[in-house]
């Protein structure tokens, strides 16, 4: 997709102070990224608000649960202190082959494709960050933001059906408005808590949050919402809560409850993600996929009508 004759005329006219060009650079990037992301049908964050609440091995789970269902799919994950998809996707020690293109992806299963920071690291090295945080936590947070701009403009994504970015734990204030701003014609979030009242309680703000910032919630996903036996199938309760009441209250579909389950934790733990739909928790997820989809065309058949 190649940027049309006015914004080549608007961007030749643009004035560069710095002699760094830092400022020409990060213009460059918003353009590279627009296109790339202009080859994206729709593009989904999953966040929660609150750690712990298994964020990472949901987002793998709907990646999968998309891909059952033939569609190209991608997954950008966000969290660049502490990334988890590779291992979970069975991906680990990967790394992005350069292209004149770009930076292609590895490709993982069911040919979902992954940008991480874990294809960087070694091991179980940190990401340690260089510059001057000791004078300034707003330096960490460009430093993120550059990072994860850079992902988006450099990485060859080509043309997908759907991008899932796993935001980090807690989604930082920074965060949410700056994925919304970095993709174009965001379709929306989905978040997804746990029935505890301290994670729902805290959901409940991250909802709003989002909603403040301009980025639609497609749903919540209740996670771990019982204890799946793997004997004898029954479900019970871990949590004492109510997801159902939150989602009402907050109008917003409660797109489906996910039992924990030892033997998925096992497989995402090991790297040997699920992908059939046999097994009665991936089948779960092809429930969830359905209904985002039912959601996003219901939310485009309003738009179309208005």
């Amino acid at each position: 997709m190649a940027p049309s004759n006015d914004l080549k005329t608007i961007l030749s006219k643009l004035q560069f102070p710095d002699d760094a060009q830092v400022m020409r650079q990060i213009v460059d990037q918003t353009l590279q990224v627009k296109m790339r992301m202009g080859r994206i049908k729709r593009k989904i964050v999953v966040m929660s608000g609150k750690g712990g609440v298994g964020k990472s091995m949901t987002t793998v789970n709907l990646a999968l649960a998309f891909a059952r269902r033939g569609q190209t799919v991608g997954v950008l994950d966000v969290d660049l202190n502490g990334p988890c998809v590779p291992k979970m996707l069975g991906m680990s020690g990967r790394r992005f082959e350069i292209t004149p293109d770009g930076a292609a992806p590895p490709v993982g299963p069911l040919g979902i494709l992954v940008a991480s920071m874990d294809f960087f690291l070694r091991g179980h090295d940190p990401v340690r960050w260089k510059g001057s945080m000791e004078l300034s936590p707003v330096w960490l947070g460009m430093l993120e933001m550059n990072v994860i701009r850079e992902f988006l403009a450099d990485i060859a994504w080509g043309e997908l059906d759907l991008l899932l970015a796993d935001l980090p734990p807690g989604a930082a204030a920074d965060k949410p408005p700056a994925i919304a701003n970095f993709l174009p014609e965001l379709d929306g979030a989905v978040v997804v808590t746990t029935p505890s009242e301290v994670t729902t309680d805290v959901v409940r703000k991250s909802v709003l949050y989002a909603r403040d910032v301009g980025i639609p919630v497609i749903g919540l996903i209740e996670n771990m919402s019982g204890y799946h036996c793997p004997q004898c199938g029954h479900e019970s309760d871990l949590f004492v809560g109510n997801v159902e009441s939150v989602a009402a209250d907050l109008d917003v579909p409660l797109l489906g409850k996910i039992p924990f389950d030892r033997e998925l934790s096992q497989r995402c733990d090991g790297g040997r993600p699920m992908l059939e739909s046999a097994q009665p928790i991936a089948k779960r997820f092809d429930d969830v996929a359905q209904r985002i989809v039912d959601c996003l065309n219901f939310r485009q058949i309003v738009a179309d009508t208005l």
